[in-house]
């Protein structure tokens, strides 16, 4: 059983805790061992209850020698405890997830694409949901840094994944300051907390990258896209021997009135086609622009379902839907659970089986695609 440690506000000041950030070799911590330095991290409330590796002076040079930027360069403040972002301390939570050095600029990149504000980081940190940025790596660097697309890629077994996933999660603790209980409100949480980095499975893939596909990269592009979504929820379809069969599957286990994106249409919902599934979808000629138009129109609920409980009356959808539903005056029609059909971030990967898996949305986020080489300063602006 993993233990969790509270420490309460009392006892550790919010500073203390910042100090991990502003100081990410400060002198005592040479002179700990691994377990020494976990128990200090213990005391000031640092971490995610797992072992950590100590952020010694030569892991941070090693680190930040992999980016061509700064240590102090300001990225931005991360919400919602709104610290500082800058590479060194970015780098200090990637070293403490145990990420390889050459993990840094996947982890800078997505902790960059996390501060967008169309992400809504701020909302998701902060929210009763249990809502996790999950992390897409895309590129050469895919394959090369050893990211694992392929059989129970959600699950464990692969350290690259992993570390990096857990290093971004870090990073949202200790530098967004989102503790459970805390600044993080979410009435559950969900395992995805702990780590949620994956990439696809290409090798097996009917079509090209969501990189190239979706957000018109090349190839050779290094990048991450970064979602808002809950755990993976499995959906199983043995029996369909085409797109129509295999996507009004996928359609039915999106559309339920307790998710959130029932009732609020502005976000994204992820959809992870396996492999043997994606393979049947295209061989009815389908495209993944088709099975985002196919969900669109098929991933719905009539208002007579809706107004049963859920979130109805909260006034959540965007407004031009907002009003046709109440103009209409007709429970038989039919409300999407996204704005268009973009807002189904389709990806393939997985290993044999006839399953895929749904995440469904937070509702006010969207996806966000970075490459490694946009790595620019953000300042802060008043």
């Amino acid at each position: 059983m993993i233990r969790q440690v509270r420490t309460e506000p009392a006892e550790v000041a919010v500073a203390d805790r910042e100090r991990l950030v502003a100081e990410p070799a400060v002198d005592e911590w040479q002179e700990l061992d691994e377990v020494g330095f976990y128990e200090e991290a213990e005391r000031l409330g640092w971490g995610d209850g797992l072992p950590l590796v100590a952020p010694t002076e030569a892991r941070m040079e090693a680190f930040l020698a992999e980016v061509d930027r700064g240590p102090d360069d300001l990225l931005g403040l991360m919400p919602p405890a709104e610290f500082e972002v800058t590479p060194a301390k970015v780098a200090a939570n990637a070293i403490m997830a145990g990420c390889e050095p050459r993990m840094m600029r996947v982890v800078l990149a997505s902790i960059s694409a996390l501060l967008e504000d169309e992400f809504n980081l701020s909302g998701i940190q902060s929210t009763t949901h249990p809502v996790a940025p999950l992390t897409v790596v895309h590129g050469p660097a895919s394959l090369e840094l050893g990211f694992h697309g392929g059989p129970g890629l959600f699950g464990p077994g692969n350290r690259t994944n992993a570390t990096v996933g857990r290093a971004i999660r870090l990073c949202l603790l200790n530098l967004g300051g989102a503790r459970p209980g805390e600044l993080d409100r979410a009435t559950h949480g969900q395992p995805s907390k702990y780590s949620y980095c994956v990439t696809e499975n290409l090798e097996d893939s009917p079509w090209r990258s969501y990189a190239e596909e979706v957000a018109g990269l090349g190839p050779a592009d290094d990048a991450v896209t970064v979602c808002g979504v809950e755990n993976p929820h499995n959906v199983n379809d043995h029996v369909s021997t085409d797109a129509y069969g295999i996507l009004s599957t996928v359609a039915s286990s999106i559309a339920t009135m307790g998710a959130n994106t029932s009732y609020i249409s502005r976000g994204a919902v992820v959809v992870v086609l396996g492999p043997e599934h994606a393979d049947t979808v295209a061989s009815s000629g389908f495209t993944r622009r088709d099975v985002q138009s196919f969900l669109f129109e098929e991933a719905r609920l009539p208002v007579s379902q809706l107004r049963k409980g859920g979130m109805w009356g909260m006034k959540m959808w965007s407004p031009w839907l907002e009003e046709r539903i109440e103009k209409s005056g007709d429970d038989g029609l039919t409300v999407p659970v996204v704005n268009d059909p973009d807002g189904f971030e389709v990806f393939v990967a997985g290993g044999p089986g006839k399953h895929s898996v749904v995440m469904q949305g937070f509702g006010g986020t969207q996806a966000v695609t970075r490459t490694f080489d946009e790595l620019l300063t953000r300042e802060e602006t008043a």
